[in-house]
């Protein structure tokens, strides 16, 4: 880093869970500029599509915004269709020039589909329901699939146990969790 470029933005994990006919994202609060924290209770986790829809972001803000309102219009050209918007909008994405240059990650989920889209142009659909993304993603995901199997846990309690382990072990996680469920 020169002393020109501003440091870094850190401080998301962003997790989504589906078992037993529920699907469950939670995300975390916190926003770090280097190694200070900027904000403990961030919301990046939110219902879209008429609250149909849960998505959650890791990224820039600003960039991140700008997918929701996008991934929203696509939604309004394809009603009922997650799957289909966002293939529409990862093309807009990776082959728009204004696009391409945006630096976020999306989970997005209904009652049918989990998928995760980036940049790069992929939207992809995890095999076994779990998607983690941004910093302590990893842990999250790591945790969630300890946890998957454990019949006294569904989709929401999984999610929360999960980013509450990423929060221990991650410094740009916190435990102010939010979870949106369908």
């Amino acid at each position: 880093m020169t002393d020109r470029e501003p440091p870094a933005w850190h401080g998301t994990t962003i997790l989504c869970v589906r078992k037993a006919g529920r699907v469950a994202m939670a995300g975390d609060g916190q926003v770090s500029m280097g190694q200070t924290v900027m904000k403990s209770n961030a919301r990046k986790v939110r219902r879209i599509g008429n609250g149909s829809i849960i998505a959650g972001f890791a990224g820039a803000t600003a960039d991140a915004f700008t997918l929701f309102e996008r991934l929203e219009a696509k939604l309004e050209a394809h009603p009922s269709q997650l799957a289909r918007a966002c293939v529409e909008l990862a093309k807009d994405w990776r082959t728009d020039r204004y696009l391409r240059r945006l630096e976020a990650m999306m989970a997005v989920a209904d009652g049918n589909v989990s998928l995760l889209l980036s940049g790069n142009g992929d939207v992809l659909e995890p095999e076994d329901g779990i998607i983690a993304i941004g910093s302590g993603g990893s842990y999250a995901l790591a945790a969630a699939r300890a946890l998957i199997d454990r019949d006294d846990m569904d989709a929401e309690a999984i999610a929360r146990r999960s980013l509450a382990i990423a929060a221990e072990i991650c410094v740009y996680t916190n435990d102010k969790i939010i979870v949106e469920a369908l």
